[in-house]
């Protein structure tokens, strides 16, 4: 099954096709329609635009935007047409016949994308997956040369057998893959069960694609993941352990973009990745500020939230990219309650990363102390583990004659008992400020 993932080195001349429906309520968008095809190294050549009520049974467009889809075929030599809709597999098939070239809808191309992406053994099962799921309903499209099965003694052809060998073939693989994913689940599972004793809270990036997630995770924790101004530069998640001034240790947790219309089957072949946004302590909903569309693009995150239950979980909205805007000022938005409940960064140019670290330690759960600590000579590895978790704010010598220090500390209440124990220090010992 290695041949899902091969993909041709340079890009294919495409001609797109997008249609105005009066049926849909959320009609697709043709930007980003034209960053998927760009993303999955296709050559846009020409677009074909029109308008209909409802789509047409045989092949999705009227036959007089077929026939300008052919002129614009052969004008462009075009070795695709892509159409920015999903397509049932029998209009799929007419349309090839018609216009004698590989024709692949809304899903294919998304599919065709995250196949490029994967790297993990995860991700390519789980993308090989949806694969499987969405090639199945089109496997006859290889056979049609062949003699087809017209019922009877005497009348079965070999394209009937072939075709049922390769449905054989294709679901004996699709119940290999979930056996292998139910692994994967179990130990993602364990991992979190690990992570939960051990009381380190996780914060997971969530938004839509191309949001800025991927420089902002790099920022944060200096990691090296793969970052580009492309939708679905980041497919497979990735989870580092940052220490949060204020706050100490959190494991961060960089997810799969969000976009429009998400065909079901990749949101249930990557629900183990996104079930570790389900179980964060904190949601970093990532924004760009600088998109026309962010407000539908927000309602669209939020949509794919409730899918996966994720919706009831803290959300801090974090607007990226404000370096495109014409006044580009970082400063954190509050709530009622003085709560942070926005932020306004620049990932790229490294603008409101402290205020973003602020607000997260301010939003994580448990209690942030905030006091002086002295400490003796014999607490030199307290105070190596103050500084370690970025707590200390401030030192000062509390008495030159024994030695002792005086520290300004801030750090969550768990953390602290932690650090302590052991020791004949305990929480009572912090003075308030």
């Amino acid at each position: 099954m290695a041949l899902f993932f091969e993909r041709p080195k340079s890009g294919e001349c495409a001609v797109l096709v997008h249609i105005n429906l009066q049926s849909e309520r959320e009609p697709e968008a043709l930007r980003e329609f034209e960053e998927l095809v760009l993303s999955a190294g296709g050559d846009p050549a020409e677009l074909v635009e029109g308008s209909r009520d409802t789509p047409h049974a045989k092949y999705f467009i009227g036959t007089g935007k077929l026939d300008e889809l052919k002129s614009a075929v052969e004008a462009n030599s075009a070795e695709l047409v892509i159409f920015n809709h999903t397509l049932s597999p029998s209009q799929e098939r007419n349309l090839e016949k018609e216009l004698c070239c590989r024709v692949i809808d809304r899903t294919g191309l998304i599919l065709d994308i995250f196949a490029q992406r994967a790297r993990t053994h995860e991700g390519k099962l789980q993308v090989e997956l949806a694969q499987l799921h969405h090639l199945s309903s089109r496997l006859v499209r290889g056979w049609t040369h062949l003699e087809r099965q017209k019922g009877g003694i005497g009348m079965r052809g070999p394209g009937e057998t072939q075709l049922e060998s390769d449905r054989r073939m294709v679901r004996a693989r699709i119940k290999a893959i979930q056996q292998r994913l139910v692994k994967v689940r179990v130990q993602r599972d364990q991992g979190r069960r690990s992570r939960s004793r051990t009381e380190t809270p996780t914060v997971s990036l969530v938004g839509y694609t191309n949001a800025g997630k991927s420089t902002l995770f790099n920022h944060l924790t200096q990691a090296d993941v793969y970052a580009a101004d492309q939708l679905f530069a980041t497919l497979d998640p990735t989870m580092r352990k940052v220490s949060i001034p204020g706050q100490g240790d959190v494991i961060m947790a960089d997810t799969v973009g969000f976009i429009s219309h998400l065909p079901h089957r990749l949101v249930d072949a990557f629900r183990a990745t996104l079930e570790e946004a389900a179980s964060a302590n904190l949601l970093l909903h990532i924004v760009d500020a600088a998109a026309p569309e962010r407000a539908i693009n927000m309602q669209r995150v939020e949509e794919v939230l409730v899918e996966i239950g994720a919706d009831q979980l803290p959300i801090l909205t974090v607007y990226n990219k404000i370096d495109l805007l014409e006044e580009p000022q970082p400063r954190i938005d509050r709530d009622e309650t003085g709560q942070p409940c926005a932020v306004w960064i620049s990932a790229q140019d490294n603008l409101g990363i402290d205020l973003l670290q602020r607000a997260i330690a301010e939003r994580l759960p448990g209690q942030l102390l905030h006091g002086r600590l002295v400490l003796m000579p014999d607490h030199g590895a307290v105070r190596a583990a103050l500084y370690r978790q970025q707590a200390v704010r401030d030192e000062a010598v509390a008495d030159p004659e024994i030695g002792s220090m005086a520290l300004e500390v801030e750090l969550p209440e768990i953390d602290l008992q932690r650090i302590l124990h052991g020791t004949n220090l305990n929480l009572t010992d912090l003075m308030p400020l």
